[in-house]
């Protein structure tokens, strides 16, 4: 708790002060070469490598694990949040004791502005690949209607993905190496096949696509 009390109230300081108040009393590991702009982030274990970056009015909480590997990017207004390890009060969740609430960002990887991710589950996002656009939802809970009840999984995107503006990914959802989801598209499962277009609800395999796309080629993260 007094982590996140310091981790709060720091918001206002110059950023290298800053930095060193979250690594040495917070426990997180952010390169000199890092940022993190007025954003609150709130979570046990933070690291960023360098050139990462978190930009300005994104909330983090209630997760363990925030993860941003070298030239990452966590966009402006983006709401991440999860459901706690620990609460023993709590009837959510108990026969899922090895999920881990995280959410880790590939290097050169992005997800832009204006998304909502839930982490009760483990979020990750692979190198190169871009969550892009606005108001995509990736959600690692949800209810069970036939048993009545909660559960909860991890999602994964792939290295060298590109998820289209107004995605969701539902629970247990993977999408493979050098996919693209299309704009709308809900993603509710596992996808096995690489270099695929996939889309619809819910998203299925439209198009090959060829091996050698730039996007798929490209050394870094950053698109202009």
């Amino acid at each position: 708790m007094i982590r996140k009390v310091l981790a709060a109230v720091s918001i206002g300081l110059p950023w290298p002060l800053r930095r060193r108040l979250l690594n040495r009393f917070c426990g997180a590991r952010i390169d000199p070469s890092a940022r993190i702009g007025w954003s609150l982030v709130l979570c046990d274990e933070l690291e960023m490598g360098p050139h990462s970056h978190i930009a300005h009015l994104t909330l983090v909480k209630g997760i363990r694990r925030l993860s941003l590997g070298e030239h990452a990017i966590l966009g402006s207004l983006n709401w991440v949040s999860g459901f706690p390890q620990g609460l023993t009060d709590s009837p959510h969740f108990r026969d899922a004791a090895d999920r881990d609430p995280a959410l880790v960002i590939g290097r050169h990887a992005a997800i832009t502005s204006r998304h909502i991710l839930d982490c009760t589950d483990t979020i990750t996002v692979g190198a190169y690949s871009t969550v892009a656009g606005y108001r995509s939802q990736i959600l690692t809970h949800s209810v069970s209607i036939r048993e009545s009840r909660q559960r909860c999984a991890p999602v994964t995107i792939g290295a060298y993905c590109f998820v289209g503006t107004g995605s969701i990914l539902l629970p247990g959802a993977a999408l493979p190496d050098y996919s693209v989801l299309a704009a709308g598209a809900v993603l509710n499962r596992s996808m096995a096949a690489p270099h695929m277009l996939y889309g619809g609800c819910p998203a299925k395999a439209v198009q090959e696509l060829p091996e050698d796309l730039a996007y798929f080629r490209r050394e870094e993260g950053y698109i202009v």
